[in-house]
């Protein structure tokens, strides 16, 4: 287990925030038998945030394209829906109503709705099929479903009450539903605990059927404190240990959220910017081209999403104009290359900050974070552990704790990690273990700092010689003619398996130059035995991960 903070300014600023009568005073707790340590301060439900969301009044909270909603517009839509679900749709505190669509600014409300109501809110991934998103209906029992015209389409009858976004299909028109909103309505006369369950988010499903992560309020609560006191310690420390009084004349903070709202750093977007009242842009799919545009076009402070997404918008970001607002670059979803680092840093001259949050749905986004200065001077690590989360890093063969700085499967404990698995016991036991959760990931941990290795599933064993993916294709993405990779593990007669790099390019290259590009920085086991060039991108989720089984197949075919 560890808690070290291993001396950096931004952990020594981190501790002092959290110490005791400080702004994120930690406080000792008790939660379904595992002791934890949680924030003091609030909010501590999302119906809280809803309140916190209202206040900021005629401020713009989402833009898409040129629609615009204030916060004033989006509370009177919230408390207008949560009437609505409860007097014609029935639902009572703690039923389950699902949502699937785009990245629409219609989530929002549908979102808050839930939260003010006691409703567990239920995400789909837009990009399932009809048959993938009929199990997840039937697996959390959602009472009602919210689809845009694609997915209304493709569902047809999905033999619950539908309402259809932005579609003329078989759901109940949106626009019908607006248009009868009490507008004027108070917010349900329901108690909301902060362990309450507030979301069911489905895994990737990459290995099988997707498990639905039970998150709480006070796990989604945690997260965006945890957020909000990176921003703070980021600020205190450019202002030389000082924390910056807020400026009222300031313009209005701002991001694009590239991650599909479906996915846990998605509503990690949708929970932060009310916090600060900031303003959420998003796109109805990703095009560098319009990012930049809506950076510009915005003032926006921020742009976040998967590492593919951030090496496309440094590579448009060719010019200064326009872009003098922005002051982060925040990215997750998969391994982020090192190298991605240093050009974040080069191109933007330190003013942009480049960000990591390492965690997964379970972990209720970011359990650990590496951010600015400490990000640049760390690149190979994802950073640092939250302050109210346990680590341990366990050998996968006795089951105990691994010895100092060795390599093991990552643990963590923590009121940002979910109670566990819906309706699904088994897997409920395998993945939890007295609060900590299994992430399947094998990493270490020195002086403070976290390291993951590669996914345990994914290590390739050539004769009795782990070779860790992550480390492989981060030399590899040093080559200049390498836009993307994927290291693969494939069965061979005598070692057992063989390493294979899967790579896309931006210019000609030879399979022997990239093998003798990995040889100079890394072991000779570790340099891949064979080098496949594809054309097409590599295949991912939407969360940014490579589907390594598709590959592996490719490859052995």
């Amino acid at each position: 287990m560890t808690t070290t903070y291993g001396g950096s300014v931004r952990a020594e600023t981190s501790a002092r925030f959290t110490a005791p009568g400080g702004e994120f005073a930690l406080t000792d707790a008790v939660v379904r038998g595992v002791p934890w340590r949680v924030y003091e301060r609030g909010p501590h439900t999302l119906r809280e945030l809803a309140q916190v969301a209202a206040s900021w009044g005629d401020r713009v909270f989402t833009v898409y394209r040129e629609e615009r909603v204030t916060y004033a517009e989006h509370a009177a839509q919230v408390r207008g829906l949560a009437a609505l679900l409860r007097a014609e749709y029935g639902l009572r505190q703690g039923d389950r109503v699902a949502v699937t669509m785009r990245n629409y600014p219609e989530w929002a409300p549908w979102f808050y709705a839930c939260a003010v109501s006691g409703l567990v809110f239920v995400p789909l991934n837009a990009w399932w099929t009809a048959s993938e998103l009929r199990f997840a209906l039937g697996d959390s029992e959602a009472g009602l479903v919210v689809a845009d015209g694609e997915r209304a389409a493709s569902l047809a009858d999905p033999g619950i009450p539908m309402i259809e976004v932005r579609g003329d299909g078989p759901g109940r028109p949106w626009a019908e539903v607006l248009a009868a909103l009490d507008l004027d309505a108070a917010l349900p006369d329901v108690r909301v605990d902060p362990d309450d369950d507030a979301t069911i988010l489905y895994t990737s499903g990459t290995t099988g059927r997707p498990k639905g992560a039970v998150g709480t309020h006070r796990n989604h609560c945690t997260n965006i404190l945890n957020t909000l006191l990176g921003a703070r310690v980021s600020a205190t420390v450019a202002n030389g240990g000082v924390p910056p009084e807020p400026d009222p004349a300031a313009p209005q903070a701002g991001a694009l959220c590239t991650f599909p709202l479906f996915h846990i750093a998605g509503i990690t977007s949708l929970t932060f910017t009310p916090l600060t009242g900031g303003k959420l842009v998003t796109q109805y799919r990703w095009d560098p081209d319009e990012a930049l545009e809506l950076v510009r076009r915005e003032r926006l402070t921020g742009v976040s999403g998967v590492p593919t997404v951030g090496r496309q918008f440094l590579e448009r970001a060719t010019g200064e104009e326009g872009l003098e607002t922005l002051t982060a670059l925040s990215m997750g979803g998969a391994p982020i290359p090192p190298d991605l680092i240093g050009q974040v840093d080069e191109r933007f001259a330190s003013v942009v900050a480049p960000s990591n949050g390492y965690g997964l749905t379970e972990t209720t986004s970011a359990v650990v974070a590496n951010s600015a200065q400490d990000y640049v001077s760390h690149p190979d690590s994802v950073g640092r552990l939250a302050p109210g989360a346990d680590l341990r890093v366990v050998d996968p063969a006795t089951g105990e704790d691994a010895e100092p700085g060795g390599v093991g499967e990552l643990w963590f404990r923590g009121p940002n990690v979910v109670r566990g698995y819906w309706n699904n016991p088994g897997g409920t036991a395998a993945a939890f273990t007295d609060g900590w959760f299994h992430t399947g990931d094998l990493g270490y941990e020195r002086a403070g700092w976290v390291y993951v290795v590669d996914r345990m599933k994914d290590v390739v064993i050539r004769g009795g010689e782990n070779i860790y993916c992550a480390e492989v294709e981060a030399a590899l993405f040093e080559h200049p003619a390498v836009t993307d990779v994927a290291i693969v593990g494939v069965p061979h007669a005598r070692l057992g398996e063989q390493a294979v790099a899967v790579v896309n390019t931006r210019a000609e290259v030879s399979a022997a130059e990239l093998q003798q590009h990995v040889r100079d920085r890394l072991a000779e086991f570790k340099v891949p035995e064979q080098v496949v060039f594809r054309a097409e991108p590599l295949p991912r989720t939407p969360s940014g991960k490579v589907l390594k089984r598709e590959l592996r197949t490719e490859v052995n075919r």
